[in-house]
């Protein structure tokens, strides 16, 4: 069994580019699409395209760690590419705050001031998410 694999590289984000995130977990996921959102588009999806580029990026990132694992590669060589695909998912999920508060936030906040401070609580509830995470 050959301890030598082709190194996972991370994606990181270029200054004007967009960062992606997929989501954290089920519980994360089942909520957005139970969630009612004010909006038929969402901050993120001027750059759709280069928010699914990433993640397939990151996915392969992620399939080519359990390949290492599978091979016996050294520990720490796969805590390496755990931590770049940690840091690639921590882009996305900066670049999708910014998305929100830049469209959903500005938009809820043109609205009325109640509908801007529901947009507000929200983002600050999944800014606490991704700290604790």
């Amino acid at each position: 069994m050959s301890t030598e694999t082709a190194p996972v590289t991370h994606d990181t984000p270029d200054a004007d580019a967009p960062a992606l995130a997929p989501p954290a977990d089920a519980a994360v996921h089942d909520h957005v699409h139970d969630h009612v959102h004010d909006h038929a588009t969402y901050g993120y999806s001027p750059a759709k395209a280069e928010y699914l580029r990433r993640l397939r990026r990151i996915e392969g990132q992620v399939r080519g760690i359990a390949r290492m694992v599978d091979e016996d590669v050294y520990c720490i060589d796969v805590l390496t590419q755990v931590a770049a695909v940690t840091k690639a998912l921590q882009a996305v999920s900066i670049g999708l705050v910014e998305d929100h508060l830049g469209h959903c936030v500005v938009d809820a906040a043109r609205q009325s001031p109640e509908a801007g401070a529901e947009k507000v609580r929200e983002a600050s509830a999944a800014i606490a998410r991704l700290v604790r995470s």
